[in-house]
């Protein structure tokens, strides 16, 4: 609940001003609408500076008390649903800071010794995008499982491969979904990095250049969790890099989730019918009774570029700001909030969506007959036998040229007639032009031979 009526001393500042703030002003300048949810962030930063600051003498031991105790009825109100959040204290900051000084009474003040709201709202970010990625990596897994259950299924599931949207060589479909492990298995590193820059403590850098008094920062640190500390103190409070990362990271998984849904769509048009998605994914026409649209997989195409816009946006964001902290950095949060829900939801979303997937395998291995998909195992076959490259590429496209004219797959052909393109062709070529033949000559690692494919698979499962 967000209460927009004015209180006595709402605000830290006030007392520098001789008018108040307009309420048009105080909705342009508030973010308690939308960063209440670091709320947890905030107990927890707050509470391991009133500990150190303990430890360091700078406030007395009841002090620390008061406040562990006004820190924990707040944590209950804002479970329970009865905090009430007030526009007039600007953020989730003031908010709780403002409760707990009404609980505690001056023990509330002396909590905020030694520290500005500048490098806390820092801080606050940087814990709460550390929990939000770790989150992330665990859905980013359960979609690489259910990806690694499907292709594990259809490992020796022949399909066309395609370069340009043509039919091009003969993979499996395990093969093709492994491919999508793979770009997940860089998202995820991608994000460790991004965790791991993440995860150095601003507090103590106060307002921008540091504090008179003799904090602990890396006790801090360590009770929190971070790795260690930003070591110069402008730079913590201005940095967002570290969201800047995070967003380019985000925006590089949902392009590899929007290729995916590219495929799922057209894998599912009838003129394809490579799959089929369960019900629950899709829906119907208002006015069209047969269709059945992959409104999910449409959907993460789209938000992709909902993603990309919220890099571009903190990008923009932090191009022209001297240093050290400016009021712009505000809106670093409601992109790398949206950012984190759209990300989340979509994975979670696509781990059930694969492992509901119904494949149409004969569909597939019809889609074969077409296109010419072994026409470079001939080619290679013809090299094997002695013709330079090139040459063979040539004898292929001649041979494929005459099929084209009497509507005839490579291996319609009879033996005469494929001599006639080369002297090296012999009847052993016939295993070469079948479906399973291309498959399982290319029995290399990262090859889409049915047994690589099973060995990728246990590979990513010791991986994942």
């Amino acid at each position: 609940m967000i209460n927009t009526e004015t209180p006595k001393d709402a605000r830290a500042w006030s007392g520098r001003f001789a008018e108040p703030v307009s309420e048009i002003v105080k909705r342009y300048t508030g973010s308690v609408t939308f960063d209440f949810r670091l709320w947890p962030q905030d107990v927890r930063g707050s509470l391991a500076h009133a500990r150190m600051l303990h430890r360091q003498n700078i406030i007395s031991r009841q002090d620390l008390a008061d406040i562990e105790r006004g820190m924990k009825q707040i944590v209950a109100e804002i479970e329970s649903g009865t905090f009430t959040w007030q526009l007039d204290a600007e953020d989730v900051h003031l908010n709780i800071e403002r409760r707990l000084t009404g609980l505690i009474g001056d023990a509330g003040k002396r909590l905020h010794t030694g520290r500005s709201r500048n490098d806390q709202v820092a801080t606050d970010i940087r814990l709460w995008l550390r929990d939000a990625i770790d989150d992330i990596d665990t859905l980013i897994v359960a979609l690489q499982h259910a990806l690694t259950d499907l292709a594990e299924q259809h490992a020796a599931t022949p399909m066309p491969g395609f370069t340009h949207l043509q039919v091009a060589q003969p993979v499996t479909f395990g093969h093709h979904l492994m491919a999508y492990f793979e770009m997940l298995k860089r998202d995820r590193s991608r994000l460790a990095d991004v965790r791991r820059r993440t995860n150095l403590l601003p507090l103590g850098a106060a307002a921008l250049a540091g504090t008179t008094f003799p904090i602990d920062r890396l006790s801090v640190a360590h009770e929190l969790g971070f790795d260690g500390v930003c070591e110069n103190s402008l730079d913590a409070v201005s940095d967002r890099d570290f969201a800047i990362e995070f967003t380019a990271a985000a925006a590089i998984l949902m392009m590899h989730i929007s290729r995916f849904a590219e495929e799922l769509i057209l894998w599912m048009n009838p003129r394809i019918a490579f799959i089929d998605l369960p019900d629950r994914f899709c829906t119907g026409s208002s006015i069209m009774p047969q269709k059945k649209n992959p409104d999910i997989p449409e959907l993460a195409r789209g938000k992709s570029g909902r993603v990309f816009g919220h890099l571009m946006a903190l990008l923009t964001l932090m191009k022209g700001q001297a240093l050290a902290y400016n009021k712009d950095n505000q809106e670093d949060k409601e992109p790398l909030f949206d950012t984190v829900t759209t990300l989340t939801d979509t994975l979670r979303i696509f781990a059930d969506l694969v492992s509901g997937i119904h494949v149409r395998s004969d569909n597939m291995a019809a889609a074969l007959d077409q296109g010419y998909a072994t026409a470079t195992d001939l080619a290679d076959y013809l090299v094997k036998k002695g013709l330079p490259f090139r040459d063979a590429h040539e004898v292929v496209a001649s041979a494929i040229r005459q099929c084209e004219e009497n509507r005839l797959g490579l291996a319609d052909l009879p033996l005469a007639e494929l001599r006639k393109f080369s002297a090296l062709i012999e009847d052993d070529v016939f295993s070469v032009l079948t479906i399973d033949g291309s498959l399982s000559a290319r029995n290399h690692i990262g090859g889409t031979a049915p047994d690589q494919v099973r060995a990728a698979i246990l590979r990513s499962r010791q991986q994942a």
